[in-house]
């Protein structure tokens, strides 16, 4: 079963120091990532920066699609690598299908604000209390938000992404700027 992980940090740059531990976590094998990505809110700006993390894994699961439709329904960005229309009403929908609720939404929405960051990892086996501990050893204070999807709802993500666009996973890092 995959665990989609969101880590809220109350600066702009804690995600990308959690990112980095998380690095080290894996190469322990206290984790597996299967895709990342970051978010980075400095005060005053509009919209947040989004960077999906390639340099966690090789390749990614889901691909930049995922984190732009993800991204787009949370924070309103324009969707990274996504065209819009019909399709895009369908890959929402779909989020519900595969554990990403409203209620999943809006808690993130409400937290992840100007001058804080997140990081939003999919991960697999992973021991998150142990996680949180090492995260907090290394001074990386963040609050864990969590949803966990099953087997078969990661599954069908997987297969609405891969209908939806095959060559978004080749890209390389992948950011917006706000």
């Amino acid at each position: 079963m995959a665990t989609l992980t969101v880590w809220k940090f109350d600066t702009p740059d804690g995600a990308q120091q959690a990112e980095d531990a998380l690095a080290d976590l894996a190469k322990k094998e206290l984790i597996q990532v299967l895709d990342a990505a970051t978010v980075s809110w400095p005060e005053g700006k509009k919209k947040p920066r989004t960077r999906q993390a390639n340099s966690l894994l090789a390749p990614a699961t889901l691909g930049g699609m995922f984190w732009g439709l993800l991204f787009g329904v949370i924070f309103f960005i324009p969707l990274i690598g996504l065209v819009v229309g019909a399709a895009s009403g369908a890959l929402v929908g779909a989020l519900t299908d595969v554990g990403i609720d409203d209620d999943f939404i809006k808690e993130i929405r409400a937290k992840v604000t100007p001058g804080t960051s997140a990081l939003f990892v999919m991960t697999s086996g992973a021991v998150l209390d142990r996680v949180h501990e090492s995260l907090k050893e290394q001074g990386i204070h963040g609050e864990l938000i969590e949803t966990n999807l099953s087997s078969e709802q990661e599954a069908k993500l997987r297969e609405m992404l891969e209908d939806e666009g095959d060559g978004e996973r080749e890209g390389a890092t992948q950011e917006t700027h706000g």
